[in-house]
């Protein structure tokens, strides 16, 4: 790995992102105000601009490397297990939404390590994938900025982005079949 590969625009704002994380979740779970969790709120859109940005350099200016392949992806995960654990502590069934999504991202992580010992790698999520991050990232910014939501919203809000993970799930585990089956010829 080229040591300028560690200082590209787009590496160091998935840098960003993974600082970012402590500082949303001190700022959420010691918000009292509505102007606090206003706060906490701007630096997950920060956060999610900045993953945005970050693809977007990277593929305009051909600064795209090998550790930004990897950093990105660890930078969305932590970020979405922080902020759906954090939510835990004032709606616990958010804790069904984290338990899906740590299902489905053990799974892929599992089956993309399986697929790169044959020498394949998926060309970055499926369609599927990202109507699920974005249902997700919803979720969480709504929850956030409303802190004071009734149960039953949440609820429909958690049912309503679990859904789309389980679908992502459903859909990544029929794709990862079909690779195999083409790989070894059944």
């Amino acid at each position: 790995m080229n040591k300028k590969d560690w200082f590209t625009i787009p590496n160091i704002m998935s840098y960003f992102r993974l600082v970012l994380i402590p500082f949303f979740s001190y700022a959420y779970l010691n918000a009292q105000t509505q102007r606090e969790y206003a706060f906490a709120t701007g630096l997950l859109v920060v956060s999610g601009a900045t993953d945005a940005l970050d693809g977007f350099i990277a593929r305009r200016f051909n600064q795209g490397t090998k550790l930004g392949q990897l950093l990105d992806p660890i930078a969305d995960k932590l970020t979405q297990i922080a902020v759906a654990g954090v939510l835990m502590f004032n709606w616990p069934v958010f804790g069904l939404l984290l338990l899906l999504f740590i299902i489905k991202e053990t799974y892929m992580f599992i089956e993309n390590i399986r697929l790169y010992k044959k020498d394949i790698t998926l060309d970055g999520a499926k369609w599927y994938g990202k109507i699920a991050t974005i249902v997700f990232y919803l979720t969480m910014f709504l929850a956030v900025f409303f802190p004071r939501l009734n149960e039953p919203t949440i609820i429909f809000l958690v049912v309503f982005a679990s859904f789309f993970q389980t679908r992502a799930l459903y859909h990544y585990s029929r794709l990862f079949q079909n690779l195999h089956k083409s790989i070894d010829g059944n």
